[in-house]
């Protein structure tokens, strides 16, 4: 039987890819540790886990969920963007709950993508912006994002007859995989981009409340008009380590949210009514919940900042996310350098490659693993020497 040539072309994801490896490195009793995918290691807060528990017991909470999800859950949502971001949202038409980002990632282009249509895609990125586009039966079109620029997409180097044929723009900002963060001017400037060239903005902020060094990320819907241009994906898995309940939203421009909605509608049967009511309740934690998380993260980039630079490995500090992105010795790609460590160390790390061929010469290392395992990582890391890459 023949498959689709959308399937025929997908490549491995990413992370499944990684866990096999793993997995193959476990089964011949190697001792492995992984900072390979971004999972935060710490448990969901009680108080969550006890709404989930309450509310499961609901017999109304057992039947099919609406797509749009709780009103409540969408006045909780709104909440939070105003006492955050100081960003007026409508409950009824502008906030979409998913089942994750991802979700909602994954189906967007659908809402704004014909066959033959262009998205614009950051490299490095997500691998999910562009998995997307295939299945709606686009076209990416890939923005190199550079050290030299800190790590932004040159809008102005998109040449005229693209921009005019594209329907979405894809940016992350704080990002994965490269930790940089976007700025107040740059968002202006997306959005002035969007204007001109009749397109959406999507912006993935999944990261937005992982920061450091007394950073705070803004949100793109701050700014004047966004609401008319953009559309913002969050998710409560890394804020509150609910990756495992699956819980996200979309919100921002009204017609986009409602396409999407429409989409959901026709695909998925809306997110399990008590894990609804846990983001309602994670939503109104305590700003404490998120500064703890954030102070065990900050103490192991600061661990793994010092080894790395110890080792020989150029890296700029993050200030937000999960991630740090180092930069190889010359002569390494970041495939051979990422085999290496496997094969000596037992480590994995996840190749910049694997985001882009714009992340050649990176890697990229997760902070989302126990404090004991960063230590023994750490440790090997310490004890040894960068080889020469003719000899691997």
């Amino acid at each position: 039987m023949k498959l689709a040539s959308r399937v025929e072309e997908l490549p491995p994801y990413l992370f499944v890819e990684i866990s096999r490896k793993i997995a193959a490195k476990k089964q011949a009793g190697a001792d492995v540790i992984s900072f390979g995918i971004g999972d935060p290691d710490i448990p969901t807060p009680k108080h969550i886990l006890d709404e989930i528990s309450n509310t499961t017991n609901d017999p109304q909470n057992h039947r099919y969920p609406e797509t749009e999800g709780l009103p409540e859950l969408r006045k909780s949502i709104a909440k939070w963007y105003k006492n955050r971001f100081d960003v007026t949202l409508n409950y009824e038409n502008e906030i979409l709950p998913l089942i994750g980002a991802k979700e909602g990632i994954g189906h967007f282009p659908l809402c704004y993508i014909d066959p033959g249509d262009i998205a614009l895609i950051p490299d490095p990125a997500y691998p999910v912006y562009a998995i997307g586009t295939l299945f709606a039966g686009g076209t990416s079109h890939l923005m190199p994002l550079t050290e030299d620029n800190n790590w932004l997409p040159d809008l102005g180097q998109i040449p005229n007859e693209i921009a005019k044929k594209a329907t979405m723009l894809w940016i992350n900002y704080p990002n994965n995989p490269t930790g940089a963060l976007g700025n107040i001017d740059f968002f202006k400037e997306a959005i002035s981009f969007a204007k001109k060239n009749d397109i959406i903005v999507c912006h993935d902020a999944a990261y937005s409340e992982v920061t450091f060094d007394n950073y705070v990320a803004p949100s793109i819907l701050e700014q004047p008009d966004a609401l008319y241009h953009c559309v913002e994906f969050h998710s409560l898995s890394k804020t509150y380590n609910m990756t495992g309940w699956r819980i996200g939203m979309a919100v921002g421009n009204s017609h986009a949210v409602d396409a999407l909605m429409r989409v959901k509608s026709n695909l998925d049967s809306g997110i399990p009514q008590a894990i609804q009511y846990a983001a309602i309740e994670a939503l109104g934690s305590p700003p404490s919940v998120v500064e703890n998380n954030n102070k065990i993260y900050l103490n192991r980039r600061d661990k793994m900042l010092h080894t790395l630079r110890k080792i020989g490995l150029e890296v700029v500090t993050p200030k937000a996310g999960l991630y740090v992105w180092a930069k190889l010795p010359n002569g390494w790609t970041s495939a051979a350098f990422t085999a290496v460590l496997l094969d000596e160390l037992d480590i994995v790390v996840t190749p910049g490659t694997g985001y882009g061929k714009s992340g050649e010469g990176f890697i990229r290392l997760s902070l989302t693993t126990p404090d004991n395992r960063i230590d023994q990582g750490l440790k090997r890391l310490s004890e040894w020497q960068i080889p020469n890459p003719a000899n691997s």
